[in-house]
């Protein structure tokens, strides 16, 4: 299969993305497949607009997550008890349809001699997020990524979603949310370290 480099994507004048006649023809034929008339005047530019939302939502592929964590602070005045950012809201699409994941991220990591801008978590997260997904794969990432590379004692990662692939189609349960988590270091290994930190995430 042929991948479409970032470096042969054209841009006009403006520097907006110039979407190449086979990706609209592509959105075309699945609007009338569907039903539609692609030519009428409400979706005559559904297609470009269609191909710039996912560049958007799937920006994620055009970055290291890891290298929002190459900046670390070392004078913490000794602090060395977790660290929580919680409830980061997130976006996603389901790989198998393509269809939204919605939900919200807990973040703890327990720093060995080093931590990292609070945000930066969050970046992270975003990172793996704008990528096709499955939510057990992301909870995976965001925590293997940060204990790659701030190499704490600890990382937790608890994922809620809901997935518009289950609500919106197939079985259609609206509001049933999916809770994955991911547990390194300690927090793996220590019962106490462990009801600790999902204390804090308030599970």
């Amino acid at each position: 299969m042929n991948y479409i480099s970032p470096d042969s994507r054209l841009f006009d004048a403006d520097g907006k993305f110039v979407v190449p006649d086979h990706v609209q023809d592509a959105v075309r034929i699945l609007l009338r497949w569907a039903g539609e008339n692609p030519e009428r005047e409400g979706l005559v530019d559904t297609p470009k607009r269609f191909a710039r939302a996912w560049l958007e939502y799937c920006q994620g592929y055009e970055e290291d997550p890891g290298q929002h964590l190459a900046r670390t602070f070392d004078e913490v005045g000794g602090y060395d008890e977790i660290v929580l950012l919680r409830d980061i809201p997130f976006q996603s699409h389901c790989e198998h349809h393509l269809a939204p994941i919605t939900g919200v991220a807990s973040i703890a990591y327990l720093p060995r001699n080093r931590v990292v801008g609070i945000s930066k978590l969050a970046r992270v997260l975003q990172g793996y997020a704008q990528r096709l997904q499955v939510q057990e794969r992301l909870t995976a990432e965001v925590a293997d990524c940060i204990w790659e590379h701030l190499q704490p004692r600890g990382v937790a990662v608890v994922i809620e979603a809901q997935h518009g692939c289950m609500t919106g189609r197939g079985v259609r349960t609206p509001g049933v949310g999916m809770v994955t988590t991911r547990l390194k270091g300690v927090f793996q290994e220590d019962p106490a370290s462990r009801r600790d930190v999902l204390a804090l995430m308030g599970r």
